[in-house]
């Protein structure tokens, strides 16, 4: 599989996640305070939620429901009661335009 262009750049809002499906795979796609795109699973491991409906800050997602925060950069939980990683993406940027391959998931310690 190769990485697929899902937006713009200037269709992402600093520190919101955004909610795209490629290939039937849910993720979750903030812009964050850095200019760095991430994309991680967009279901909470604790509560089958949605994190991009969730709280964005520097460089964590907070699920609204429970409170598990969850990394951006390695997915994994800072808290319970989440205690199970989420996915995360590899993202290119080319151009103004995000691509990511669901295919490809970061192995980040």
């Amino acid at each position: 599989m190769t990485a697929q262009r899902i937006c713009s750049l200037g269709e992402l809002v600093q520190d919101e996640a955004r909610r795209f499906e490629v290939d039937g795979v849910a993720m979750a796609v903030v812009l964050d305070s850095n200019g760095e795109v991430h994309a991680i699973g967009d279901t909470c491991t604790h509560g089958d939620i949605s994190l991009s409906e969730g709280f964005v800050d520097g460089d964590t997602v907070e699920c609204w429901a429970h409170g598990s925060a969850f990394s951006l950069r390695t997915g994994k939980p800072l808290n319970l009661p989440a205690y199970e990683p989420v996915p995360v993406f590899q993202v290119t940027i080319d151009g103004d335009d995000v691509l990511v391959d669901p295919a490809v998931k970061l192995a980040l310690n």
